[in-house]
This record gives structure tokens, C-alpha cells and sequence, in this order.
């Protein structure tokens, strides 16, 4: 999923709509309370379509020979591409020039909507992947993969090569205590079926992420403190590799290797991920609670919350917001989740607010949500419906610059002192039109720091908690706007990091790291290079932050 000097620096113009921090969007939600069962292939809107090919069916679909199999290597011709198309279960590859070109080659982000990829496959079965990989190998053409299309950096996009989409990999199928998808699934499809069984699997709270990108990067998200991350109930997948072998991968079969590197080495270095099987979870409803405190009791706030969320029980998750508008004045906030008894949860909000010492400025007062219901909330979306992309739902693109770090300790005064200021500063950025700032706390610990740090590839097993850099602001903004936006953040990371335990998490991905492959994989960095070295020596799959094979030192190739 790659893209390198494609990617717009933060003072380049370019046109597009308004849209809404969908950050701020989500932490609202724990302020307030906020389904058709799915049919065996869910689309973008919900509603259940005719039913494709198997996820595990692996035989082509139609008998024409692709001409690049006969013909010599160079550019494809019109007839080259013509004949991919038609190996492809859609029938749909748009290309350049085509009514649906402009929308097809879009990521979430719209500052890639520059990007221009020589064409965009969308495959519905594994076959499909092969035979993209079949026609990108003869013309020796990048490539990218892209699911749902969020890549920080835009790296599910590209200029010049073939977009691998897996969105139209969208199946839905519950067994005994799991549930088998497609990795094309939108995460909040994939809630909505879940929801229509009383079952549950630990995810993300962006409604149109796709199921791969999360998954394979890690997957955190409300319920992690006591099912754990997405990649941690990951029972099997189904994956195609550079070879165009479709692999199931399992911890217990001859490619365990490979399904260790699945539990967070990160979308795009090893295959074409085309389906999961996850362990389901009973869960039919929860809490949702939160509160807000005046800023000058901030640095109290954030005491209580980072000596009481990481250590509660397992059924609570909670996260901290702190934001400013560009301009504008701080906040500070904290709010969550909870798997139990109103009771119980209420002796531990009233913990919390004890050691803050101040009592905020509402009363809190949780509301149990289905669990559909509360997964719409933490989206920041009304109901299921509107949660899609348009045109069948009402959830806009969204510019954004981030940057993580965990926490594997309390920060002492000192620290404290820096979070504070960096939110405070904002007041002084003038920044694009909707411009905001903000970081998040999200809690760990629980069922997440009980997996040992080499037991998968999600390194990140003993922080307290995980925090986000965030800035937004409405599309396109000024130039000089994003720029200040940008720096504000950026010297914000640099001033705060040092209190931090040095990693960043893989699926918040950023350019800017300086040791990306021991910020996300830590030690096992070099069990991914041996993954890699059997499964993609060549580097097929390659990005600027593309784990290498072991005979490799650095990124070679020209898209790079």
C-alpha cells in the first residue's frame, strides 16, 4: 500500500468539499447515548446483495487467456488491460478517462485525491488477486492494496500502477463462536452483522475502515481491555501471496509464520489478505458514559485518568480527550465503556471523579446501548445507514495530520505540564478554516498486556496507554494554514515524545519516523524480515515503509 513523493506536503493546494473532524465527532459521542441481520456479502449501504462466488473459492471464473500471458512484456495495451478485466469475477476495472475514474481512485483522506493509479481492479475472490499479480509481475508494474482506503500516508494509492481493491470481498458468515469475513468488509457492516447474532469482536470505531487494514495493523479499539485487539482473535486467514498461492493461514499449520506476521505486522507486505475468521464474543449491550471538567483543573484530570483507566477491571475502557479549535480555548474530557452492571460501573466513575478531586461539570449519567447502538455512537454516527460513504450514507472524507505514541508510564509533573501547553498553544495557530487540534489517551493494559510481546507481531504489549496527535481542519483550507496546522503538531510530538516509551502504533503509519521498524515492531522486526524473505523476496508488495526481506537493505525499487 504505497505511495512516496506522491503525497502532499502539508502547504500544497488543492480543491474539494468541507468536511467535519471526525475525531471530535467521536469523542462526543462518549457524551451522549446513542439491523437487519447481514446477508452472506454486505455493500458499502447495507442492504444485502446478490450473492458472489465463495471467500475460499479459488478457481477463475471465466476461460479467456489474458493476452499479457502470450504477449511480450513493456506497456499494456488497451487489450491487455481489457483482458484482466475480464478475469476479474466484477468485471470491473475502471481506468483513467472512465465516468467512474474520479471517484474509484479516491482514498478517505482527500489529499490524495491527486493520485492517479493506471487502473483499479476490484477483485471478488482470491483468483481475482492472482490474476492482478499475474498482469503487474509481466509489465513489471507497481502495485498497491487497498480495503477501505485510510492509509495515513495514502499508501493504498499510487501514481502510474494498479490499485488491488478488495472492497467487493465483502462476505459474512457466523459459525460456532467465530464469524468468517471478507476483508473488503466495512468495519461498521461488519458490527451491524455481528450485532444481529448478540456477538461482538474487538475493533475500531472508524465505520468505513476496511476489516484488512485494521486487523492486520493491530486493531485497537473499546472493547480491547477485555477481548483484546482485533488481530488477537484472529483464528484464521485467508491470504494471496506474490506467487499467486491462496494461503490459510493458522497458528498451528505449516503457515504459522505467516499468521503470526497477520497479528500486527501491518496491511500490505506480505499478500492480498481476502478473508478472516475471528473468535466471536456473546455481547449484546454495554455502557456508554463521559464528562468534561473547566481546563484549569486539566492537569488534575489527567493525574486521575492515567493512575485509574490503564489498572480498572478489565470491562471498562476509558479514553481522555484534550482539544482546542485553531484560535480557540483548550478542553478536556474523558469518557467510555463498560461490560456489566450499572452498579458496578457507577462505584468506579465515582473513583475516578474522587481522585480528580473536582466533580465535572455535568453529572454523569451512563446509558445502556445495544451494542449496535453504541458502536454508531463511538462512529459518531445517528444510525446505520447514514454510517457509509456517499452516496448511501452521509459519512464525509476527511483531511488529517497525526502522529502516535504509547506510554508505558505515568507522566510525572514535568510531563504533564508539556501535554497541557501543547493543547494551549493552539490558541496561538492560525490555522485553515475548521482547523482543530487534539490528543487522545486511549487505555490499554487488561486482555491486551496479557499477550507476550513475541507471541504475535503487535510489539506494543506493556504501555499504559496509546495516545494520538491529531489535527483537522475543512477541505482544502489554505495553504499557510495547513503548514501552521502541520508544524503545530508537529513540534507538540517533538515536545511530548520524550516522555514516552518510543514506539508508535503501525496502523497510525507516518512518514516522518525516523526508526519506523523499531517504533511498530520493536524485536520482532527481524521474525518479519524472515516472513517476508519466504513470502515476498522480490517485494511484490512494497511501500516506502514496507518491511524488507533479510537480503535487502533499504527500498530499491523506484516507487520508493
Amino acid at each position: 500500500m504505497t505511495q512516496n513523493s506522491d503525497t502532499p506536503s502539508p502547504g500544497s493546494d488543492s480543491g474539494g468539499s468541507q468536511v467535519a473532524s471526525r475525531r471530535n465527532v467521536l469523542f462526543a459521542a462518549g457524551l451522549v447515548a446513542g439491523a437487519a441481520a447481514a446477508d452472506l456479502y454486505l455493500g458499502r449501504g447495507g442492504p444485502a446483495r446478490r450473492a458472489v462466488p465463495s471467500l475460499r473459492d479459488s478457481a477463475l471464473t471465466t476461460s479467456v487467456r489474458p493476452v499479457w500471458l502470450a504477449g511480450t512484456a513493456g506497456t499494456p495495451t488497451d487489450k491487455d488491460w481489457l483482458a484482466l478485466q475480464h478475469k476479474l469475477s466484477t468485471d470491473k476495472l475502471v481506468r483513467p478517462g472512465q465516468r467512474d475514474y474520479d471517484t474509484a481512485k479516491e482514498l478517505f483522506d482527500p489529499a490524495y485525491d491527486s493520485l492517479r493509479p493506471a487502473g483499479i481492479a476490484y477483485c471478488g475472490k482470491p483468483a481475482d488477486v492472482a490474476a492482478c499479480l499475474s498482469f503487474c509481475s509481466h509489465f513489471s508494474m507497481p502495485l498497491r492494496v487497498r480495503s477501505g482506503g485510510h492509509s495515513y500516508e495514502g499508501w493504498s494509492s499510487l501514481n502510474s500502477g494498479l490499485i488491488i481493491d478488495v472492497t467487493t470481498i465483502h462476505g459474512f458468515k457466523v459459525g460456532t463462536g467465530n464469524v468468517t469475513v471478507g476483508a473488503g468488509t466495512r468495519l461498521i457492516d461488519f458490527y451491524n452483522g455481528l450485532a444481529a447474532h448478540g456477538k461482538a469482536v474487538p475493533a475500531g470505531s472508524c465505520p468505513t475502515v476496511g476489516m484488512a487494514g485494521l486487523a492486520l495493523g493491530g486493531g485497537i479499539g473499546v472493547l480491547a481491555r477485555i477481548y483484546g485487539l482485533t488481530c488477537d482473535n484472529i483464528e484464521s486467514l485467508d491470504i494471496v501471496t506474490a506467487d499467486g498461492s491462496t494461503l490459510t493461514c493458522t497458528a498451528k499449520n505449516a503457515n504459522n509464520n505467516l499468521f503470526w506476521a497477520s497479528q500486527g505486522g501491518g496491511g500490505g507486505n506480505f499478500g492480498v489478505a481476502t478473508s478472516f475468521t475471528f473468535k466471536t464474543h456473546d455481547l449484546t449491550s454495554l455502557y456508554l458514559f463521559g464528562m468534561s471538567w473547566d481546563w484549569k483543573y486539566a492537569a488534575r484530570v489527567v493525574s486521575a485518568w492515567q493512575s485509574w483507566a490503564p489498572h480498572a477491571p478489565d470491562a471498562l475502557w476509558a479514553n481522555m480527550h484534550l482539544s482546542a479549535a485553531t484560535g480557540g480555548p483548550p478542553h478536556i474530557g474523558a469518557g467510555g465503556t463498560y461490560v456489566g452492571s450499572l452498579s458496578a460501573l457507577d462505584k468506579l466513575i465515582d473513583q475516578f471523579i474522587h481522585m480528580v478531586g473536582v466533580a465535572p461539570l455535568s453529572p454523569v449519567r451512563p446509558v445502556q446501548n445495544s451494542f449496535i447502538e453504541a458502536m454508531l455512537a463511538e462512529a459518531g454516527c445517528s444510525n446505520y445507514p447514514s454510517c457509509h460513504l456517499p452516496p448511501a450514507g452521509t459519512v464525509q472524507r476527511v483531511p488529517w495530520y497525526a502522529k502516535s505514541d504509547f506510554f508505558a508510564k505515568p507522566l510525572d509533573s514535568a510531563g504533564i505540564n508539556v501535554l497541557l501547553r501543547g493543547i494551549e498553544d493552539l490558541a496561538h495557530v492560525r490555522g485553515a478554516a475548521g482547523g482543530n487540534g487534539s490528543i487522545s489517551f486511549d487505555a490499554l493494559g487488561g486482555a491486551v498486556n496479557r499477550v507476550g510481546i513475541q507471541d504475535t507481531a503487535f510489539v506494543h504489549r506493556d504501555a499504559l496507554w496509546v495516545s494520538q496527535y491529531y489535527t483537522s481542519w475543512n477541505w482544502p483550507g489554505t495553504a499557510a494554514g495547513r503548514t501552521n496546522q502541520f508544524n503545530w503538531m508537529t513540534s507538540y510530538y517533538d515536545s511530548l515524545h520524550p516522555h514516552a516509551n518510543g514506539q508508535a502504533y503501525q496502523n497510525y503509519i507516518d512518514a516522518h519516523l525516523k526508526d519506523w521498524q523499531q517504533e511498530y515492531y520493536g524485536i520482532n522486526y527481524m521474525r518479519l524480515q524472515e516472513v517476508k524473505t519466504t513470502y515476498d523476496k522480490k517485494k511484490v508488495f512494497n511501500f516506502p515503509q514496507a518491511i524488507q526481506p533479510l537480503s535487502v537493505t533499504g527500498c530499491v525499487v523506484a516507487d520508493c
